[in-house]
């Protein structure tokens, strides 16, 4: 006999629809110098940059690709059996997922502008709700500092990639941790923003220390449980909450669970969202310029980097609001599960809930048979508010329920999957 779940709460349907987020890839700071490739989609391959200019021109003695800001072929061709040869760029992997999410990619070309509104600049980063930047290898202007970081204040998110220290692939004497380490450090907003710092070092763990009781969307995501994250030659990470109280470990470089021997983590300024690893060889997928030295990351680990990254993506394409997503050690004193948001949704949505005290939860999502479908969160989490994004791409349109449970208490609420 079928068993049906009781409804212990219903809401009005907030009819907004699903919103798309749009990622932006950075492609200005010598992305391609070297034996890199740090785009989604080249035309070109095998071209040298003026070291004065940046300027790209054909040549026989540079391994560099000239990414556009539209990658080609268009990506309404993307179906869900789409590869990642699809676009030719080393993070042509990590694109193509996010267009099978319904996120929208484009890439912020060598000679595009780093702004922040800025109205005579089409891809100034106000367009845009994630700003993706992997091992930059050119140091940001004052001015581009100012920008980034009013970007995520003000709301934006940024996805920050490092590399190990002497990864100076275009040789001007300044590599990705002490760049970022530039941009956190002497800017005009705030020092030291995101309490993250990279320790200029070089490290290729065999033990690769997940946190299993991050119930983010970073361990536990759409794309499913991260298990192991695979680093090669990264930067660690210092993380410090007293420089913001947010920030949070993902992933250690070893069984030591502290907080300078971080190798992914994540928080929030203002309005924004960061996360941030310290190697860029978990999200190369093998392909791109042939004259560079290729190496699929992306599906080291039984496909586990490429999850990280993904769930990762997809929390920081998630609306931000001040006050909720993970936020430890706030005020909270009611036990509460909020109405996902929006409801009805096409493909993905939020659902955000509040924690009195630490203690293991479990957040589920069941059919209208009572049968469960999706384990969306199960492991210890702190005190505060928190936020899942559920992808549903694969379910039925119908009607679901999801439950909380933690501490003995329980509560249930109904949403709507329309296709």
């Amino acid at each position: 006999m079928k068993k049906t779940l009781a409804i212990i709460s219903f809401c009005c349907f907030v009819t907004t629809g699903f919103t798309q987020s749009r990622f932006l890839f950075d492609a200005t700071k010598a992305e391609m110098a070297g034996n890199a490739d740090w785009v989604i989609d080249a035309d070109l391959h095998n071209l040298v940059v003026s070291s004065s200019t940046h300027l790209m021109v054909t040549g026989s003695n540079g391994n560099q690709s000239n990414p556009q800001r539209i990658p080609t072929p268009a990506a309404s061709g993307i179906t869900s059996s789409t590869s990642e040869s699809y676009w030719t760029g080393a993070l042509s992997a990590w694109a193509v997922e996010l267009v099978k999410r319904d996120q929208i990619v484009e890439t912020l070309p060598y000679n595009g502008s780093i702004t922040y509104n800025n109205s005579s600049n089409a891809q100034d980063l106000s367009h845009y709700n994630v700003f993706v930047v992997c091992e930059p290898n050119i140091a940001f202007t004052a001015t581009e500092k100012t920008a980034i970081l009013n970007f995520v204040q003000n709301g934006g998110s940024l996805f920050m990639i490092s590399d190990h220290n002497g990864s100076d692939r275009n040789n001007d004497g300044i590599d990705s941790p002490h760049i970022w380490n530039d941009l956190m450090q002497t800017n005009s907003v705030h020092t030291n923003p995101f309490g993250i710092t990279y320790n200029n070092d070089d490290v290729s763990p065999d033990s690769h220390e997940v946190d299993t009781a991050v119930s983010d969307s970073i361990i536990h995501g759409p794309a499913g449980n991260c298990s192991e994250f695979v680093y090669h030659d990264g930067s660690t990470i210092t993380i410090s909450t007293s420089a913001n109280s947010s920030v949070r470990a993902a992933v250690w470089n070893t069984s030591s669970h502290v907080n300078s021997n971080v190798i992914v983590a994540y928080a929030r300024f203002g309005n924004g969202k960061v996360v941030t690893t310290g190697d860029s060889s978990p999200v190369d997928d093998g392909t791109g310029d042939p004259n560079d030295g290729l190496y699929n990351g992306w599906s080291e680990g039984s496909g586990n980097d490429g999850v990280l990254f993904t769930n990762a993506s997809m929390w920081l394409a998630t609306t931000n609001t001040t006050g909720v997503g993970n936020e430890t050690g706030m005020l909270v004193t009611t036990f509460a599960l909020s109405q996902n948001y929006p409801d009805p949704f096409n493909a993905t949505t939020v659902i955000r809930y509040s924690l009195t005290q630490p203690g293991f939860v479990s957040l589920s999502l069941f059919d209208r048979d009572g049968r469960m479908v999706r384990e969306m969160v199960s492991g210890e989490a702190q005190t505060g508010q928190h936020e899942v994004m559920l992808d549903a791409h694969d379910l039925a349109s119908g009607t679901y329920f999801y439950r909380l449970k933690t501490n003995g208490e329980e509560e249930t609420k109904e949403l709507h999957l329309v296709k």
